[in-house]
């Protein structure tokens, strides 16, 4: 069974890539490996090695932090519980669609549907 961080740092990956709006395979040529590899990463189904982990930082223009953000000890997880926001929201491929979709929104109508959206979630 994966490990909870591999499962976490295979999310970010899939995460920065789909907002990045790249493919598994052309992730795969920038790190020089082949694109089931990658699947296998976001799935968490295998590990990412330090140095992979630093050549796929580098191919989606990030820091290798990214990967570990948002990632709690067992300590933290056992104080917080249950949160109303799935702990994979990020890692869903809809959810990505939306958030790259609100982005390319101009600027000013962008805030107005963000304000919609506070004032639907405040009703629910």
């Amino acid at each position: 069974m994966p490990h909870r961080v591999d499962i976490h740092v295979g999310q970010k990956i899939r995460q920065r890539r789909w907002l990045t709006g790249m493919t598994q395979q052309k992730l795969a040529e920038l790190v020089g490996i082949k694109f089931q590899q990658i699947q296998k990463y976001e799935t968490g189904a295998n590990r990412v090695s330090a140095s992979r982990l630093w050549d796929i930082a580098d191919a989606l223009g990030i820091d290798v932090a990214f990967f570990f953000e948002g990632l709690k000890s067992e300590a933290e997880l056992a104080k917080t519980g249950a949160e109303n926001v799935p702990a994979d929201v990020m890692g869903d491929k809809e959810a990505m669609d939306l958030i790259r979709s609100y982005y390319s929104i101009p600027e000013d109508q962008r805030r107005r549907l963000f304000e919609l959206a506070r004032v639907l979630s405040d009703v629910a």
